[in-house]
């Protein structure tokens, strides 16, 4: 069976670009949001949408350097304005850019300095702020997890499973899915920056 976490964006090698063009697909992982889109579209199996984890935004920085104070809302606002560089990424790139910036009033001066790059740019010293779920931060050679951004401000990604509509691998693309929704694949979550989802099956 196979399984893609490609990037979910636009261009030709995210995931949904992938199915449109009838990529040999069986079982995706991808945020809700994307995989709403697919479903939609006529792209997954009917039913077949299972929620595996779920993760909360967080900041990263340079392994070794100054940890900046996201402590309240207002820090957070501040820590931004001061950063040389921000790095905002997928779908939570959205969110930040399209309605977290505005509420707090800073959109015209983030975006001057934000950036899509690769979270090895953190670790190399290039960005100075990651801004991405806390399971891209966690574990990551380099990078130090600073912490969650304020509750007031947050947005909890969470990542599906869903079989592609034209897979020829269903019976395994269910046990997939299965299995990486049973309890022992949950209890890998926590240490991987994840909590388990609250199941919802559509």
């Amino acid at each position: 069976t196979t399984t893609r976490g490609a990037s979910q964006g636009s261009g030709p090698t995210t995931i949904p670009s992938q199915i449109r063009n009838g990529a040999a697909i069986d079982v995706v992982i991808m945020s809700k949001e994307g995989l709403n889109e697919l479903v939609a579209e006529g792209k997954i199996v009917p039913g077949s949408v299972v929620d595996l984890a779920e993760t909360p935004l967080g900041v990263g920085v340079r392994a070794g350097t100054t940890h900046p104070d996201i402590r309240t809302v207002e820090a957070f606002k501040q820590t931004l304005l001061r950063a040389k560089s921000v790095e905002l990424v997928s779908t939570t790139g959205v969110y930040m850019t399209e309605t977290l910036l505005p509420k707090l009033g800073i959109a015209k001066e983030v975006a001057a300095k934000a950036t899509p790059s690769a979270i090895e740019a953190v670790a190399k010293g290039e960005v100075e702020l990651a801004i991405r779920p806390m399971s891209e931060l966690v574990n990551v050679p380099g990078v130090d997890y600073v912490g969650p951004v304020p509750a007031e401000i947050q947005f909890v990604s969470i990542f599906s499973a869903a079989q592609v509509a034209t897979s020829k691998q269903m019976d395994a693309g269910k046990r997939l899915i299965a299995f990486l929704s049973s309890d022992s694949a949950s209890a890998a979550m926590p240490k991987n920056g994840m909590e388990p989802a609250k199941r919802a099956h559509h």
